[in-house]
């Protein structure tokens, strides 16, 4: 059965999708008109990491201050690589990076605009309540 699925023509079953109507298919893009590029990653923008632009940011976001787009280096497609330096809560670089993030989960900062900080509850407290353990 699944094997002859396969053989049929695209187009004849129902429901089926051709490539050409896929949201990121070069083939879509021609039928839609042009392509609107993303925002440009600059050197000296703020960036708000979670983990929408990747894993690694899961359990502890950060804030970067860009250093600049390293676009030389190969990776997969809506992946890219910068070099940043990580902000501390008062807006102070505490480490140089370059980190691996999803283009479309970067969030820019506005400039001038509170950093976000992230509350973590303190040693030898238990959750949100204050209660010692």
């Amino acid at each position: 059965m699944v094997a002859s699925l396969l053989l049929w023509p695209a187009g004849t079953l129902s429901g089926s999708v051709h490539l050409g109507d896929a949201p990121d298919h070069p083939a879509s893009a021609q039928k839609r008109g042009p392509v609107v590029t993303e925002r440009p990653i600059r050197a000296g923008d703020l960036l708000h990491l979670t983990r929408a632009a990747s894993v690694q940011f899961v359990s502890r976001p950060i804030v970067v201050r860009v250093i600049r787009h390293l676009v030389d280096r190969q990776t997969y497609h809506g992946w890219t690589w910068i070099e940043a330096y990580q902000l501390d809560a008062r807006g102070e670089a505490v480490a140089k990076r370059e980190l691996f993030v999803w283009r479309k989960g970067l969030r820019w900062v506005a400039p001038g605009s509170a950093t976000p900080v992230v509350r973590r509850a303190a040693r030898g407290t238990h959750g949100a309540r204050g209660v010692r353990t």
